[in-house]
């Protein structure tokens, strides 16, 4: 007879109050779970099902009866009884001012229109700091040719440096350096790219919000004008480099392979990709003479 195997102990189902609707879900789950069951549209930028929520972007955050302060749904989780509110005042308004202060000093313009839905639906005008307002403009860092760094648009989500470290890639080439506004993304000792621990496996383009990291091909293409979203089909096929059978998003314009990615809810990649599975399209491509 095999042994026994043991798959853990049934989780019990938890009740709480959102906006007024009473909804069960199981233990351990996030106020920002419960929030998608009802459908509530909860705004999130460094929050992604497959990276470690972080707390930092704050536009997440709601009301808790009985919480002096508001808490980011993507990780706190839901207690019995827990009565919460995502729609007062207090909680529109904090999100107006996280995405103001954002894209006052960001260059926020090739986010998701999901973002820019959220920036109108709060009202958010970041005008209001002024022209002289603080930005984080500085020159586009090209040192390779996989992929190209624009930090004026890097809003320190950290979505980045969690894919490069325990969630996925465990090369730890990238952190955070400095402190407050001076705060930004760097390799150790702030090498140069091509001198660092970059294994190019190019995850940190996957989980990227904001364009601020970007295939050097996209690039290219955005700075020659050609580059068009609507004339780009998305095939999918299986990596052919190893056995492992990673989920690939081919996305194609004008009968060329202008990048590569992969679904997140694939039970083989999770998104994430090696170098080989996410950069290594070029021979599709090469024609013979």
């Amino acid at each position: 007879m095999p042994d026994a195997v043991f798959v853990g102990m049934p989780r019990r189902m938890v009740g709480v109050n959102i906006d007024g609707r009473e909804i069960e879900v199981v233990e351990g789950s996030t106020i920002l779970d419960a929030c998608r069951r009802l459908r509530i549209d909860t705004p999130t930028l460094c929050q992604l099902d497959n990276l470690t929520p972080v707390n930092v972007c704050r536009v997440c955050v709601v009301e808790v009866d009985g919480s002096r302060v508001l808490v980011p749904a993507c990780s706190r989780k839901v207690e019995a009884g827990m009565k919460i509110k995502t729609d007062s005042e207090r909680v529109r308004h904090s999100r107006r001012l996280v995405l103001e202060l954002l894209a006052s000093s960001v260059d926020m313009s090739l986010c998701s229109p999901e973002v820019h839905g959220w920036m109108a639906d709060y009202g958010a005008q970041p005008s209001r700091f002024g022209a002289d307002a603080a930005t984080v403009a500085q020159p586009v860092k090209v040192d390779n040719d996989l992929y190209v760094r624009d930090y004026s648009r890097c809003i320190l989500c950290y979505k980045c440096v969690e894919a490069c470290g325990v969630d996925a890639q465990n090369t730890f080439a990238i952190g955070v350096a400095g402190r407050g506004f001076d705060a930004h993304i760097s390799t150790e000792f702030d090498a140069p790219l091509p001198d660092s621990a970059c294994v190019y496996c190019g995850n940190c383009i996957g989980v990227c919000p904001t364009g601020a990291l970007m295939f050097k091909s996209e690039h290219d293409m955005r700075a020659a004008g050609t580059w068009d979203e609507g004339r780009q089909a998305v095939t999918e096929t299986v990596c052919p480099y190893c056995g492992v059978g990673c989920m690939l998003e081919l996305h194609v314009q004008d009968n060329t392979i202008v990048k590569v990615t992969s679904p997140l809810d694939n039970s083989v990649t999770s998104g994430h990709l090696c170098v080989k599975g996410r950069f290594g399209f070029q021979f599709v491509q090469r024609r013979r003479g």
